[in-house]
C-alpha cells in the first residue's frame, strides 16, 4: 500500500517550492526581456541605451573635444558589455531558468498528481471492497498494480536525479563567473586605448600637475607656459616700467590663467597688459635642493631676465631691482617656507645672490638661448608707434576680419604645440612671480 505524506513526497514538495522561488528571483535579476530573441533583447538592454547615448554625444562633440573622444570610445565599451550581458542572460534562460521551471512547474507537479490519483484509487478500492466483499469491484475502483509501480519509479527517479537538479546552481555561478571574466577582459582591453587618448590630449589643465608630468606630456624641455609668457613679454613688455613689480588686477590674472589653462588662442587682449603677463610667468626655483632639476628652464628664465635688464634705463628693472622683486621666488621652493618667512628674509642677502646671476648670465649660462624654443611663434611686422596715449594693437585680426598669422593661429589646436597655453601655478614646482602678492612694492630708483 502507498503511504501518504511519505518523506520523499514531502521532499519533492519542498524542492518544488524552493525551485519556484529561485526561478522567480532569478528572473527579476535579468535586465533583458525574457523569451525574446537575442538581437531584440540586446536592443532593449539599459546598457545598450547608455552606449547609444554616449556615442551620440561623442559624435556631437567631435574629435576636437576630449569629452567627445572619451564618450565615443567608452560608449563602444558599454556596447561590448551589453553584448556580453545579452549572451549571459540567454545562457541563463536556456541552462537554468527553463530547467528550473520544468522541475518546479511540470515534473514534480506531475509526480504529485499521480500520487493524488493513486491515493484516490486506493480509497475507492478499499471502500468498494468493504461494501461489496462478494461482488466484483466496479471498473472505476480497480487498483491496477502498474499505477503503483509507475509512481514508485517516478519518485525513485526523482531522488536519483537530485544531483542533476543541484547542478543548476553550480551552472549559475559558473556562468556568472564566465560573464564577469569576459566583461573584465572587454574593459581591460579598452582601458589602454582610453588611457593613451587621455594622455595624448595636450590641452589638459596644468594647475595641480607636476612640472615633470607637464614636460613629459608636452615632450619639451622648457615649460610651455614659461615660453608663452616670455614671448608675449618680449613683444610688448620689455619697455614697460616696473615690469614684475607693478601688480595687475586679481581678476585680470585669474582670467589670463584660465585662458592659458584651457589652451585658448584668444590671448590678444593680454598683449596690451604686460603686467598681467608678468604676474603669471612661472619662475623655476634656483635653490640648492632643485639645482639638478630642469636646468634648461632656469637658464631660459635667467637669460630672459638679463635681457629685460638691458632695457633698465626705460623699464627701471635693473638686475638689483629684479632680484628684489623676484628673489624670494627664485631662491625658495614651495616646501621650504611660507610667503611670510620668505618676506622676512634680509633683502640684502637675496640681492647679493640673484643680482650677480643676472648681471653675469652669459658666464653662468654661456650658450645662447632661442626664446622661441617651440618655433611656433611668428614675429609680427613692426607697427607705427601710436603715441603715448595708445598701446600698439595686440589683436590677431587686422581690419577686423582678416586673421593674422601670429604665434597662436599659425598652428591648429589639435597639434601637440597647441598645448603652449597651459599655465603652471604654485602647485607645480614652478611658482608664479610675487608681483601679485606684494601689498607694498619696494620703490625703484629712477
Amino acid at each position: 500500500n502507498h503511504q501518504l505524506n511519505s518523506p520523499i513526497e514531502r521532499r519533492m514538495e519542498l524542492v518544488r517550492l524552493v525551485s519556484h522561488n529561485a526561478h522567480k528571483r532569478l528572473v527579476t535579476c535579468l535586465q533583458g526581456h525574457i523569451g525574446t530573441e537575442a538581437e531584440k533583447r540586446h536592443k532593449k538592454l539599459p546598457l545598450t541605451a547608455l552606449s547609444q547615448a554616449m556615442q551620440d554625444g561623442g559624435s556631437q562633440l567631435g574629435e576636437e573635444s576630449l569629452i567627445g573622444k572619451m564618450m565615443d570610445v567608452c560608449g563602444e565599451a558599454e556596447n561590448r558589455l551589453a553584448s556580453e550581458l545579452m549572451q549571459h542572460e540567454v545562457q541563463l534562460e536556456r541552462d537554468i531558468l527553463e530547467p528550473l521551471n520544468q522541475l518546479a512547474e511540470v515534473d514534480i507537479p506531475n509526480i504529485l498528481r499521480q500520487r493524488k490519483q493513486l491515493a484516490k484509487l486506493v480509497l475507492d478500492y478499499d471502500s468498494a471492497r468493504a461494501r461489496y466483499c462478494t461482488r466484483t469491484p466496479e471498473p472505476g475502483t480497480v487498483l491496477e498494480p502498474q499505477s503503483q509501480d509507475q509512481l514508485s519509479a517516478d519518485m525513485y527517479n526523482f531522488s536519483s536525479k537530485e544531483g542533476d537538479y543541484a547542478r543548476y546552481y553550480v551552472i549559475l555561478v559558473e556562468a556568472q563567473a564566465d560573464y564577469h571574466r569576459r566583461s573584465l577582459a572587454a574593459l581591460e582591453g579598452v582601458l589602454p586605448t582610453i588611457q593613451a587618448q587621455n594622455d595624448s590630449w595636450m590641452e589638459k589643465p596644468a594647475y595641480g600637475t607636476a612640472l615633470e608630468e607637464h614636460l613629459k606630456r608636452s615632450n619639451r624641455e622648457i615649460a610651455l607656459p614659461l615660453e608663452a609668457c616670455v614671448m608675449m613679454l618680449l613683444e610688448t613688455g620689455m619697455k614697460e616700467e616696473g615690469l614684475f613689480r607693478i601688480a595687475a588686477g586679481a581678476s585680470k590674472l585669474k582670467k589670463l590663467k584660465a585662458a592659458l589653462d584651457c589652451s585658448t588662442s584668444q590671448l590678444e587682449e593680454f598683449y596690451s597688459d604686460p603686467h598681467a603677463v608678468a604676474g603669471t610667468t612661472p619662475t623655476p626655483s634656483l635653490s640648492v635642493q632643485t639645482t639638478q632639476q630642469h636646468p634648461i628652464g632656469r637658464r631660459y628664465l635667467v637669460k630672459f631676465l638679463a635681457k629685460l635688464a638691458q632695457d633698465s634705463e626705460v623699464n627701471k628693472m635693473t638686475p638689483s631691482n629684479i632680484a628684489i622683486v623676484l628673489g624670494p621666488n627664485l631662491l625658495w621652493s614651495k616646501t621650504e617656507g611660507t610667503l611670510a618667512e620668505m618676506a622676512a628674509a634680509t633683502s640684502v642677502h637675496v640681492v647679493a645672490i640673484i643680482e650677480p646671476i643676472i648681471q653675469h648670465a652669459d658666464w653662468f649660462f654661456p650658450d645662447d638661448v632661442d626664446f622661441n624654443v617651440s618655433g611656433m611663434f611668428v614675429a609680427m611686422a613692426p607697427e607705427p608707434d601710436p603715441g603715448s596715449f595708445e598701446r600698439r594693437r595686440p589683436g590677431s585680426l587686422v581690419d577686423g576680419d582678416t586673421p593674422r598669422k601670429d604665434r597662436y593661429l599659425s598652428y591648429p589646436r589639435s597639434t601637440a604645440v597647441s598645448a603652449l597655453y597651459v599655465v603652471a601655478d604654485e602647485s607645480i614646482t614652478v611658482k608664479e612671480t610675487s608681483a601679485g602678492e606684494q601689498e607694498q612694492p619696494m620703490p625703484l630708483p629712477s
